[in-house]
């Protein structure tokens, strides 16, 4: 599915969010606070726009996703910025304790087992080392949530038939959104898999919601 509308994915991404997801990805280049010194690792980064902010600050950056037509794409886009890895969030091709950060964003939704993908970043993160993730969430006032949520299922398929080869895909977005925890339920989730000091910062009024957590010393 990835595959399928790597190509127009960024354009997407843009049109769907009305530009927020700049704003998304530079809180989250913020957050993470990588410097010339740190590694960090963007898991499910697609075409690595959201890893090219980590190399602006002088960070090295490895793109990690599942999807081969988007690493394809970004590394054509983004010849010797970054390094794509294809790779598998359940089984991260990295040993342990490998990064200064490790970072996701709109991807662990898709990922099979978010548990067990949690557990795979503490693994690579040094002691220390900083988690973020930034995902799609829940806005606090129920009624508010669910009229979004009604928005997301008719608004974004039909803008995707016009501007993408898959459509489909679109639909399924919403609806992951629609089943993903809430902003208290993911802090739950987080801290299961041994990060500690989880906290979460609302973003668009809680349309989409930074977690960050550390790897104990």
């Amino acid at each position: 599915m990835f595959d399928a509308v790597a190509g127009r994915y960024d354009l997407l991404n843009d049109v769907l969010s009305l530009g927020q997801d700049r704003l998304w990805r530079s809180v989250v280049a913020r957050v993470v606070g990588a410097g010339p010194a740190d590694v960090v690792l963007d898991i499910a980064a697609g075409t690595g726009t959201s890893s090219r902010a980590f190399t602006a600050a002088g960070a090295r950056c490895v793109a990690s996703d599942f999807s081969l037509g988007m690493l394809e794409v970004g590394a054509r886009r983004r010849p010797g910025l970054v390094s794509f890895v294809a790779g598998d969030a359940l089984a991260l091709p990295f040993a342990d304790r490998s990064f200064d950060a490790v970072t996701i964003s709109f991807g662990l939704r898709n990922v099979a087992d978010p548990g067990a993908a949690l557990a795979e970043m503490l693994r690579v993160t040094r002691p220390g080392g900083r988690l973020v993730i930034c995902e799609f969430s829940h806005l606090p006032a129920r009624l508010a949530d669910a009229a979004y949520q009604r928005y997301l299922a008719a608004v974004l398929p039909a803008v995707a038939r016009r501007l993408s080869p898959n459509a489909p895909a679109y639909s399924y977005l919403a609806d992951s959104i629609s089943h993903w925890p809430d902003q208290a339920a993911l802090a739950g989730q987080v801290r299961a898999a041994g990060w500690t000091a989880v906290r979460w910062r609302n973003l668009s009024f809680g349309v989409v919601a930074v977690h960050v957590g550390r790897r104990p010393r």
